[in-house]
């Protein structure tokens, strides 16, 4: 899925992005965007669900909640 932004302000190390054309605000760190980006400038951003990421999380949780559950146990 694509969106579309507009760099409404930078307020120090933060951009005010408005997206979309029901332009809500967000708040962006200024050095994750494109150096040469300015104020007024139109960005795309892409968004996909990283599966990869999600499952390396999960897969962690269940981990550490394993472990919590055997020191639990031992206790």
């Amino acid at each position: 899925m694509k969106v579309l932004a507009v760099i409404d302000r930078f307020e120090g190390k933060k951009a005010v992005l408005m997206l979309g054309d029901e332009e809500f605000q967000v708040v962006w760190p200024r050095e994750s965007l494109p150096s040469e980006a300015r104020e007024g400038d139109f960005i795309t951003m892409e968004l996909q669900v990283n599966n990869e990421a999600t499952t390396a999380a999960k897969e962690e949780a269940e981990r550490l909640l394993k472990e919590l559950l055997k020191e639990n146990q031992e206790s």
